[in-house]
């Protein structure tokens, strides 16, 4: 059973419908990180390739069918689908089914919106269920109890297309300056100080990271989007000052409408001297998460000179695994923030970066 913090436990059947280009295993390990995140338990996960697409279920009425079945003799409460389908889609789905059917991206919104502390951050995550509502106002607006039970606003079953778009412009307007004031802060920041920012996927051990740098005592758990805000520390090494940055983890294929809701911790990466892009080095899918925050960071025009790699939990792999991790052009470190193994080289490596 799940350590839930008193969080109710719903029991959760996910359905992959994967293309034979997609690496499956991956995709839907992932998927259940991210339900477990959630205070899902889950009970069953189906990877399947669909024989076709289906205009109004998504994959094939058999599968629908068989899937169903399934989720009454498993007495699931809820169906989380791995695919980006539309809103009469995931309506017909969930009258097959007979129970609440979401998607993956409804699935994040309603993590956003439990870990979202500030004003911005709350903001950022409202406006992405808005943009995300308006194509599937007739689904929402009869689920809305789930994504309401998380924070959100009124219900979408009384809200009009035209005054979601209203709220939409007005969300829009309050970020822009809550954004331009928090411009103005980092830039009189870079005077005083350099600056480090932790990037990297999220579960990988940045909060652990940022707590022994920094002693800042924030807040790590083992899950997924622990965290959405920005966390700064003012750091002296050496003789030495910088600022240290934690930021929102990445995960793969994060749905536009979703990418504003922490693209404000993204930017703290910008203007920053240093980038650690932190890696669990025991997850057998390091190698694909590291090419998601090196795409991503890339996109930033971010050059690769500023990069720490670090190799984090080495204290979970043997030896011979440390020695055989994957080369990258740019400097590595192999770390344990929880064992503090090797801080001592990785803090010599930031302050190289630093005064060179």
């Amino acid at each position: 059973m799940l350590e839930t913090n008193n969080e109710e436990v719903k029991k959760a059947y996910l359905v992959c419908p994967y293309d034979r280009n997609v690496n499956s295993e991956y995709q839907s390990t992932e998927l259940r990180l991210l339900a477990e995140s959630d205070f899902y338990e889950i009970v069953k996960i189906n990877i399947f390739q669909p024989r076709e697409l289906n205009a109004r279920t998504y994959f094939g009425i058999g599968k629908a069918e068989e899937i169903k079945q399934e989720i009454k003799d498993l007495g699931v409460t809820t169906v989380i689908l791995d695919a980006k389908v539309s809103g009469s889609q995931l309506r017909n789905l969930s009258e097959i089914f007979e129970a609440e059917t979401i998607d993956r991206t409804m699935l994040i919104l309603d993590i956003f919106a439990g870990r979202a502390k500030s004003k911005e951050g709350k903001l950022q995550v409202e406006l992405a269920k808005l943009k995300y509502s308006l194509p599937r106002l007739s689904y929402l607006g009869l689920k809305q109890e789930k994504m309401q039970g998380k924070g959100a606003g009124e219900s979408l079953r009384d809200l009009s297309k035209r005054k979601i778009q209203d709220d939409i412009l007005k969300l829009e307007k309050e970020i822009k300056v809550i954004q331009k004031n928090r411009d103005v802060q980092r830039k009189q920041r870079s005077f005083y100080a350099k600056s480090v920012a932790l990037v990297g996927y999220t579960n990988a051990g940045k909060s652990s990271l940022m707590n022994v740098l920094s002693k800042a005592g924030t807040y790590a758990d083992d899950r997924l989007f622990a965290t959405l805000d920005v966390l700064t520390k003012k750091i002296w090494d050496s003789g030495t000052e910088y600022v240290l940055t934690d930021t929102v983890g990445f995960v793969s294929n994060l749905p536009h409408e979703l990418m504003y809701a922490f693209s404000a911790t993204l930017d703290e990466t910008l203007d920053s001297n240093v980038l650690l892009l932190v890696v669990d080095s025991s997850d057998e899918h390091k190698y694909e998460q590291i090419d998601v925050v090196l795409k991503e960071i890339r996109r930033l025009n971010i050059t690769d000179d500023r990069i720490i790699l670090v190799y984090n939990k080495i204290d979970k792999i043997c030896q011979e695994d440390r020695d055989n991790l994957k080369e990258y052009p740019f400097t590595t470190c192999k770390i344990s923030a929880k064992k503090q193994i090797n801080l001592d080289l990785l803090k010599k490596e930031i302050l190289n970066k630093l005064n060179s």
